[in-house]
């Protein structure tokens, strides 16, 4: 696999960055200690420009090329998960409850990686600007970026993103022209009758009977609703109730989550989840309050885009490594909002066996750094090549 020789010779010490970062995984927009890293990091490495603060911790560091062009945006998320660590690693989370069970860690150290290769070598034309993003996993950080007008701001012409993939293949690379990753909205319903003993239901109005009926009936939305060919998900992740084996109780909730590819799709999803909450509401003769969570919008790769970057990838793995036509994911991302922002891609890089993404036992493989890093390099060489 052809790693850029460069990249290959500080393979340690990117590994050194990445180890560092999953001992001190940070959630959400809190991500101050892995901004000061990575800033110091930028700095070592000789980045022209270094922008903090924005969405709470991100980053935008520019590297300029040799003469004119365009901006090019590469993409890392650097937020951990509330999740506690069962690696056994020596580099293990140090915060309880928290870890990198998604590999941002990895990723992170990937565009490190490219960066310092870019600001040494620099040959390209333009700028690059290297996109530290906080609250992936919650709280949509890349959209506060764009709202905070990253894109205008840095004159960011097309964007770009990677993925760790466990189980893929090692080094392949996997990614599709058009939606790539599902939209993800989410509900919660709180119902509401009247409760008391259990030995006198008839003086309640029972809200566990309810939100069984409500369940079992939502299940039948895609497959009466949804076109065959429409792919979609609903899935029933949480039902509370109850506190005592002989009381009926006041109130039940259930939770679900939603994800699909199309507007139209996401549209009849929401509604036809409303209609059957509030038409079985009137049934049981409770009440039913819904919170219906818009969530993060599908990861809609750009056609010309995604090719460019396939043939990148093609470069640094081989083409019997690289599918460019890949089945999508039912998983969300908010590299979404940045992709509605402008035209890019977005790619898996597989990262071998090992435990699944959002597991208590998942671990970057950092052999997989230097391959993110060669893609992220070669594919700011070639879109703004040096005349």
């Amino acid at each position: 696999m052809p790693v850029l020789n460069r990249i290959a010779d500080y393979s340690d010490e990117m590994k050194g960055w990445r180890r560092h970062l999953h001992a001190h995984p940070e959630l959400k927009f809190d991500c101050h200690e892995t901004a000061a890293f990575i800033t110091a990091r930028l700095t070592e490495i000789g980045v022209d420009e270094i922008h903090q603060g924005i969405a709470t911790t991100g980053i935008v560091a520019i590297i300029n090329g040799q003469g004119q062009g365009p901006t090019i945006g590469l993409r890392a998320d650097m937020d951990a998960l509330p999740i506690a660590e069962a690696t056994g690693a020596e580099y293990a989370s140090t915060v309880p409850g928290k870890m990198h069970a998604c590999g941002h860690d990895g990723h992170v150290t990937m565009l490190l990686g490219a960066a310092k290769y870019l600001a040494e070598t620099r040959n390209f034309a333009g700028r690059v600007a290297l996109i530290f993003q906080p609250a992936e996993e919650d709280g949509g950080g890349g959209l506060v970026m764009v709202q905070e007008g990253i894109m205008d701001r840095f004159g960011i012409a097309q964007v770009y993103g990677i993925h760790n993939a466990p189980n893929i293949s090692f080094g392949h690379f996997h990614t599709t022209p058009g939606p790539l990753m599902a939209s993800v909205d989410t509900a919660f319903v709180t119902i509401t009758g009247k409760g008391g003993h259990g030995a006198t239901p008839h003086d309640c109005v029972d809200p566990v009977v309810a939100v069984v009926g409500m369940v079992g009936a939502v299940q039948t939305i895609i497959p009466r609703n949804v076109y065959a060919l429409d792919e979609a998900v609903i899935s029933v992740t949480q039902i509370h109730t109850g506190s005592a084996s002989n009381i009926i109780p006041e109130e039940a909730m259930f939770c679900a989550t939603i994800r699909s590819f199309k507007p139209d799709v996401r549209d009849l999803l929401k509604r036809r989840f409303n209609e059957i909450v509030e038409g079985h509401a009137m049934a049981y003769g409770v009440t039913a309050r819904i919170d219906y969570d818009w969530g993060y919008p599908p990861t809609v790769n750009h056609p010309d885009e995604t090719d460019f970057a396939a043939d990148v990838a093609r470069e640094i793995a081989g083409e019997a490594a690289v599918n460019a036509r890949s089945t999508r994911e039912m998983g969300s991302e908010d590299f979404s909002y940045m992709l509605e922002a402008r035209p890019g891609a977005y790619l898996f890089l597989g990262t071998g066996p090992g435990a699944g993404l959002h597991h208590p036992a998942f671990d970057f493989n950092d052999d997989a750094s230097p391959v993110g890093a060669s893609f992220f390099a070669r594919l700011v060489e070639r879109a703004q090549p040096l005349t």
